[in-house]
């Protein structure tokens, strides 16, 4: 018996968006998801994501423009040309990230995994699964979404907030402990 393997595409982080185009000679307006947003430069390479199709192009400008930020893909001369890529995220490999110092964790790790704090009896409760963090200039918040299993049906805002709030991330086990009351 012959046995095939499918080859694993690598796993990729959604860095940001294209939003719009900028000028008339290809350059095109970037909303950024990276801290501090300039860090979406240091990639030359960014995987687009359009329509269910995606495609490697090379980034070979990109500066702050107000705000925000704007980038010129090569080969795209033109406000035409470069309004198709408008809507597009932009992605990486995650293999490309820099790497971490042991306590360190980066958002996109965070989200889908379970959330679970304890009872007054110490037993765990699933109050749903981590969605996403916002950044809110005091501290970032973990938005939790209701899921199969979890104790009901609300979102809950949790602070995050390590070793007072947050407790324990285990990606590799697939969840979060926290310490919050299920009622608030």
């Amino acid at each position: 018996m012959n046995k095939t393997s499918a080859t694993a595409q690598p796993k990729q982080v959604v860095l940001g968006s294209i939003t719009g185009v900028y000028g008339v000679k290809g350059w095109v307006k970037v909303y950024s998801h990276t801290n501090p947003i300039t860090n979406i430069l240091n990639y030359k390479h960014w995987i687009l994501r359009q329509d269910g199709r995606q495609q490697t192009i090379e980034v070979d400008q990109g500066r702050r423009q107000g705000k925000g930020l704007v980038a010129h893909i090569a080969g795209c001369d033109d406000r035409d040309i470069a309004r198709q890529y408008t809507g597009a995220e932009i992605l990486i490999a995650e293999s490309e990230l820099p790497p971490l110092a042991d306590d360190e964790i980066y958002w996109h790790q965070v989200e889908g995994l379970e959330v679970m704090t304890a009872d007054e009896a110490g037993n765990d409760l699933l109050l749903g699964k981590a969605s996403h963090l916002m950044e809110t200039g005091a501290n970032d918040v973990l938005v939790i979404k209701a899921c199969k299993g979890s104790l009901d049906r609300r979102e809950r805002l949790v602070p995050w907030l390590l070793d007072q709030v947050i407790l324990e991330v285990n990606p590799e086990a697939g969840f979060i402990r926290i310490d919050w009351d299920p009622e608030f």
